[in-house]
């Protein structure tokens, strides 16, 4: 979806299983137009370019592509999936407002909702454009005039600039201009922040607990590997010792060493 006068690239490609690139030729087909062209010596394997410069209202329109190589027969691959062109300019530009005012808390669910100037008679389709996103984020029908846009559980990947624009889907492929841009800000929730504290502090706590279990059983480990140590008694325990030499002695015994 671009405004007129603009230069598009439509990029169109084999499928990995094609080696012999230099062999096929590529077909571009749509918006009346049927533009042929051969892989460049310096593009990647199967894959063309083609350039739509200055596009005009009469190119818009469903393209395909399809490469083939000549030969006797001539072997043609099915056509691509296609790809809607559109032009922008051909109709009044709509308006989008949200449901919520000013910033959006993480984890809310947002509605945008796109409004065509005036009553028609035909049916438009609608869709919902991002600033930096080539492509658009939704497509959905119109409800009469209108259209809501929802944007569930909002992330900060979901701020930015919005616009909104209806189209023919079919022939003559019309478009309206963009809306007005409609900024969108998510701050993060209370809840989120707290949540991410507690889940901090815990871990700290486990890898705390973890290191003591482990410095108890090095130095339990140490006490047990050596015959004399700090925390332990030796083979021989000096009270026993004491108390054997408190015992009588009989005549004629000795108390050993």
């Amino acid at each position: 979806m671009v405004p007129a006068n603009s230069n598009v690239i439509v990029r169109c490609s084999t499928p990995t299983r094609e080696v012999n690139f230099r062999d096929i030729k590529f077909a571009l087909k749509g918006g009346g137009n049927v533009v042929k062209s051969s892989p460049s010596s310096d593009s990647p394997g199967g894959l063309v370019e083609f350039h739509l410069s200055g596009v005009k209202n009469s190119d818009a329109g469903e393209y395909t592509c399809e490469y083939y190589r000549k030969g006797s027969p001539t072997i043609r691959s099915p056509p691509s999936d296609v790809l809607l062109l559109l032009v922008t300019g051909n109709l009044p530009k709509p308006s989008l407002h949200a449901h919520q005012r000013g910033e959006v808390t993480a984890g809310e669910n947002v509605i945008l909702q796109c409004q065509q100037p005036s009553p028609v008679i035909k049916s438009y389709t609608f869709a919902l454009l991002k600033e930096g996103t080539s492509t658009p984020i939704k497509v959905q029908s119109a409800v009469g005039t209108e259209t809501d846009f929802s944007l569930p559980s909002v992330t900060g990947s979901d701020a930015g600039d919005y616009s909104c624009v209806y189209y023919q889907p079919r022939a003559p492929f019309w478009a309206s201009e963009p809306s007005d841009q409609l900024t969108i800000s998510v701050t993060d929730s209370p809840g989120a922040t707290s949540t991410d504290y507690t889940t901090g502090n815990l871990i700290r706590l486990c890898l705390s607990a973890m290191i003591m279990v482990l410095m108890v059983a090095f130095l339990l480990e140490a006490c047990w590997s050596q015959k004399w140590s700090p925390c332990g008694s030796s083979s021989e325990d000096p009270i026993i010792v004491e108390e054997l030499k408190q015992v009588p002695q009989l005549p004629g015994e000795t108390m050993g060493a």
